[in-house]
């Protein structure tokens, strides 16, 4: 009778040991895959590697550039003022939405003579918005053309220096973008349509804050690699 008593205090200690580990473990393995998926998804994709920076192709040029910088950039064309309505989509949803975030900026690549055109947009998009981080660079047509094919994407500007998309640039000087998108036959989505809101809403303004999210996770990571290699060092 007490060999019995005594194996099955032994099976229910046994039992209550498992579900104390299954209590213990169980939500530290969930968080684990819950962390590791959210490590996955905060990464938007690099399409393509070594973009050209435009502080290459204008000597003169020594403060605008895409190192070390969030960039936004477009490519407006000459006929420019017939095509603002990209910038004020552009300037609408995303520029108001993340201006202020450090070394964020927009870039337009637009041919020489069209200055004025410029001054007269930057007038529009100045209307109750601080512009400081849109940048506009003016140069010839192959330079344009230039770092526009260091993009590698399978689109085309027009005649006049002109196309639809607006560009992710990372800090690295890389392109990045979508390589799994529903709505394309190939997944591969290069540049967001700045004609219409639409491509804007629903996916620009998602990717421009998983890239954001990203550098402020690496931020976080290099402070804290920085405390634990000398926890008596002052900020």
């Amino acid at each position: 009778m007490n060999k019995s008593i005594t194996n099955n205090n032994k099976k229910e200690n046994t039992k209550k040991f498992w579900v104390l580990v299954g209590l213990l473990i169980g939500p530290l393995v969930f968080y684990l895959l819950i962390l590791t998926g959210k490590n996955e998804f905060s990464r938007l994709p690099v399409l393509h590697n070594n973009v050209i920076d435009i502080v290459s192709l204008e000597p003169n040029n020594t403060t605008i550039l895409f190192k070390d910088k969030i960039t936004v950039l477009c490519f407006f064309g000459e006929d420019l003022l017939n095509r603002k309505t990209n910038a004020l989509n552009l300037n609408e949803k995303i520029y108001k939405h993340f201006n202020g975030f450090k070394n964020f900026q927009f870039i337009v690549l637009l041919p020489n003579g069209t200055e004025a055109k410029a001054a007269r947009l930057k007038k529009e998009l100045a209307f109750n918005t601080d512009i400081t981080n849109w940048k506009f660079v003016f140069t010839n047509k192959e330079n344009i053309k230039t770092v526009f094919n260091s993009l590698h994407t399978p689109l085309m500007l027009d005649e006049n220096s002109y196309i639809a998309q607006a560009f992710i640039i990372d800090k690295d000087v890389s392109l990045r973008g979508r390589n799994k998108d529903e709505d394309f036959k190939d997944g591969m989505l290069y540049g967001y349509n700045a004609e219409t809101v639409s491509q804007i809403h629903q996916k620009m303004i998602d990717d421009v804050k998983i890239l954001l999210a990203e550098y402020r996770l690496a931020l976080k990571k290099n402070k804290k690699k920085e405390v634990f290699k000398n926890p008596y060092k002052k900020n």
